[in-house]
């Protein structure tokens, strides 16, 4: 698999937009040194046009520390009943405010509003691969 390619979401269909727009929580999974799984519930977006996910966080979260100023290799996974999707890529965090205040208008959009966090940065997972059942 390249990791520096993204796949092209809208290949996907409606379906698969539908169910990225509805209101499902998820699970980021990163590694932990060593390699086990470290897997959280999170909100996320995605967008369809650029295949890139969204995850606004604490930067002092363990996810955030796991993923670093290198980034890392991430799994993002919602589940609804017997439909699932997985989203794999490479993650990168972002502290740019206005990028911040991007992801937290489209976290509203898809959720609420978000709680005020002067320390928020945004996972940004370049979508390289997806699995599922949707």
């Amino acid at each position: 698999m390249d990791l520096r390619r993204t796949v092209d979401l809208a290949e996907l269909g409606e379906a698969f937009a539908v169910f990225w727009q509805e209101r499902h929580l998820c699970t980021l999974a990163t590694a932990r040194p060593g390699g086990p799984p470290h897997a959280v519930p999170v909100g996320a977006t995605l967008d369809l046009e650029t295949a890139t996910a969204r995850v606004i966080t604490s930067g002092t979260s363990h996810k955030a520390r796991l993923i670093g100023e290198d980034g890392a290799l991430v799994s993002l996974c919602q589940v609804d009943g017997r439909r699932w999707s997985t989203l794999e890529g490479r993650a990168v965090l972002r502290t740019d405010p206005e990028l911040v205040a991007d992801a937290e208008r489209r976290y509203a959009a898809r959720y609420k509003p978000p709680r005020p966090n002067p320390s928020r940065v945004v996972v940004e997972i370049q979508v390289t691969r997806v699995l599922g059942n949707v």
